[in-house]
């Protein structure tokens, strides 16, 4: 599973996920066509409050099936847009 981090997050996450076998990408500070560019061909999305998850970017990635909050809060997810993608937003 590809997963795509778009907001800094500890190491130490980084490397569970990578130690569990996904391949880890990280591209912060990404907004607009290279965000999408990003997102095509990931299966998860991890953000913080840096990334704004809109219903464009799910049009973008239509491999996308699990967006992570790393924080308090989903007001920068369109959860409407993800229900309608079939993404489950945790």
């Amino acid at each position: 599973m590809k997963v795509l981090v778009t907001d800094p997050i500890a190491d130490a996450g980084l490397d569970r996920l990578r130690e569990a076998g996904h391949e880890v990408v990280t591209a912060y500070d990404v907004e607009g066509e290279p965000l999408f560019e990003a997102v095509s061909d990931a299966h998860g999305l991890i953000v913080r409050s840096g990334t704004d998850v809109s219903a464009e970017l799910f049009e973008a990635a239509p491999e996308l099936v699990i967006v992570g909050r790393a924080g308090i809060g989903v007001d920068n997810i369109d959860i409407d847009a993800a229900t309608d993608h079939g993404v489950i937003v945790a």
